[in-house]
């Protein structure tokens, strides 16, 4: 005979189902909300108590725990963006009746500022894949089109052929929550991505699919396959410390506002629910001109 669910699994089963069907979240934001609620599974056995019997002293001490165990900044901002979704949940499921998240503030981000590439980077990363050949073809395309529209790695994986308008110069962009988001696409990827679409990708056909971008076995990349491909290109190009898997978002975003780009934009190219999720890029272009001040300066 099957165990009923504690209580715990059981409302963050409920939550998980909530955040699928009536937020319409994607399976990958799912599963990142389901990690970071894991991390109270130890306060629960240490403390003997169910989720909704936490209070804030329990969810502070959570949060120093993991600080002192090196999480860093931008994971505890996550963690407790995750924390105050799901004791909300709570709430409007009548599960408990307050809200011990109310007063939890999310960390500073200024000490983890994304990594960012110089345009010249940029431009060793890009032409580091061998365009002689259909995958270094295929790849350079997939850079170029990364760096000229800040897609997500998450997102470019899974454009569609259809997706495309290079003669108009965007594409059609499914982000998180199934949103829809018109994003333009510069000359240099609209010409890298005709090429392979012509030349080169029905080369890695093996069946019909709507899918643009194809590994050697004609399917879709993973994230964690499109990973390893930009860090080996990044090694090839001097730049493996700075490869992260959205270096060529943030970079697209920086300088798009060093060059006067306005925050809303960017914001609305990114994606971005949120304006503030926006500024921590400003706040990049910041530590630029107060490093290039104090290099300077003679005063500094």
């Amino acid at each position: 005979m099957n165990r009923p669910a504690a209580p715990s699994e059981d409302a963050l089963s409920r939550f998980l189902d909530y955040l699928r069907a009536e937020r319409g979240l994607a399976a990958n934001t799912v599963q990142s909300y389901a990690r970071d609620l894991a991390k109270l599974r130890p306060l629960l056995a240490r403390t003997g108590k169910d989720w909704a019997s936490l209070g804030e002293d329990d969810l502070v001490r959570l949060l120093h725990d993991q600080s002192r165990a090196g999480l860093s900044a931008r994971s505890l901002a996550r963690l407790v963006s995750a924390l105050k979704s799901f004791f909300g949940f709570l709430v409007l499921d009548g599960r408990i009746a307050k809200n011990p998240t109310l007063h939890l503030t999310t960390p500073s981000l200024w000490m983890t500022l994304p990594h960012v590439l110089t345009v010249r980077e940029v431009e060793d990363l890009l032409a580091e894949p061998d365009a002689r050949t259909r995958r270094g073809l295929r790849d350079r395309a997939m850079l170029e089109v990364l760096y000229a529209s800040g897609l997500r790695v998450s997102e470019l994986v899974s454009l569609r052929v259809q997706d495309l308008n290079l003669d108009e110069g965007f594409l059609i962009c499914r982000g998180k929550g199934g949103k829809e988001r018109l994003v333009p696409l510069g000359g240099a990827a609209r010409r890298w991505t005709e090429r392979y679409r012509v030349e080169a990708r029905p080369l890695f056909l093996r069946s019909a699919t709507e899918v643009l971008f194809l590994t050697r076995r004609g399917a879709a990349f993973t994230r964690q396959g499109f990973w390893k491909l930009l860090r080996r290109y990044a090694a090839g190009a001097g730049l493996l410390s700075k490869a992260a898997p959205h270096v060529l978002r943030h970079s697209f975003a920086t300088h798009l506002l060093e060059r006067g780009a306005d925050l809303r934009s960017v914001q609305m190219m990114l994606g971005h629910s949120q304006i503030t999720t926006t500024q921590i890029y400003t706040h990049v272009s910041r530590e630029k001109i107060r490093r290039l001040y104090d290099r300077y300066h003679p005063r500094a």
